[in-house]
């Protein structure tokens, strides 16, 4: 997590925004104890897509809603 001061927060506001929304978590510091006030974080951690290796881009797949898997099916039994 990066840290800085309201004064460098302010300054960089722009930025700073732009960093959060690329997944950066920022703590804003104020004082001579540079004590923390607050956080900003990105509002959904960004997840990584699952990949369908060779057939990525020509294939896709869902799941409905009332997909369920037992344990037998899991377990090939």
């Amino acid at each position: 997590m990066k840290t800085m001061t309201v004064g460098e927060f302010k300054s960089h506001f722009s930025e700073v925004l732009e960093q959060v929304k690329a997944g950066e978590e920022i703590a804003v510091t104020y004082g001579k104890k540079k004590e923390v006030v607050g956080y900003f974080l990105p509002e959904k951690p960004q997840k990584p897509k699952r990949q369908l290796g060779i057939l990525e881009g020509k294939a896709t797949f869902t799941f409905g809603p009332d997909w369920e898997m037992t344990t037998e099916e899991f377990l090939g039994l």
